[in-house]
C-alpha cells in the first residue's frame, strides 16, 4: 500500500459546507465517499468532515491539511458535507435531517473558535458573479450544493 502524504493547510479562512449529492434515502458514509473519490484518483477523500443521515460526525481528510472540496480556495478551508441533497428525480433538494443541522451547528460552532477569522459558506457561495453585479443569484450556481443558503440557516440559527 503507498502511502500518500498530503499538503498542510497554513490558513483558515472559509467553513465550507457541501453535499454529497445522493438521495435522501442512501446510507452513505465518509468511507463510501472516500472510496468514490480514491476512484477518481484522488489522494484522498477531499472533505474534513461528513454528516451522516443520523447526525454523525465522520472524519475524512485530516483538519490539518488541504482539502480538495472547492477549487480554488482548498489551501484555505475546512470542508464539511452532509450526506444528501438530492430528490427521488436526481434534483437538487435541502432534503437534510434535523440530526444533521444540529450536527453542523456544533462542527461549525467548535470549528469557528478554532478559526475565529473563518467564515462559513455553500459551495455554490464559490461561484463566479457572471453579471459583475456584486451579487450572487441562482442562476450564476455553478452547483445548487448544499441545496440551501448557509448564510441564511446561520442567521436564524446562531452558532453557541
Amino acid at each position: 500500500m503507498t502511502t500518500v502524504t498530503l499538503k498542510q493547510r497554513h490558513r483558515t479562512d472559509w467553513l465550507v459546507v457541501h453535499c454529497s449529492a445522493t438521495r435522501a434515502a442512501s446510507a452513505v458514509r465518509a468511507a463510501d465517499i472516500r472510496r468514490w473519490h480514491l476512484d477518481r484518483g484522488w489522494a484522498d477523500i477531499g472533505y474534513h468532515y461528513v454528516i451522516c443521515r443520523d447526525g454523525t460526525v465522520e472524519a475524512g481528510r485530516p483538519e490539518h491539511t488541504v482539502g480538495a472540496h472547492v477549487q480554488g480556495f482548498n489551501s484555505t478551508s475546512v470542508g464539511i458535507c452532509l450526506v444528501g441533497g438530492l430528490d427521488e428525480q436526481g434534483k437538487p433538494e435541502n432534503n437534510f435531517t434535523p440530526a444533521q443541522f444540529s450536527s453542523l451547528g456544533t462542527l461549525l460552532g467548535q470549528l469557528t473558535r478554532r478559526y475565529p477569522a473563518a467564515r462559513a459558506r455553500g459551495h455554490r457561495d464559490f461561484s463566479p458573479d457572471l453579471n459583475n453585479d456584486g451579487k450572487l443569484t441562482p442562476n450564476e450556481f455553478f452547483k445548487a450544493c448544499p441545496c440551501f443558503d448557509v448564510q441564511a440557516w446561520l442567521a436564524a440559527n446562531p452558532l453557541e
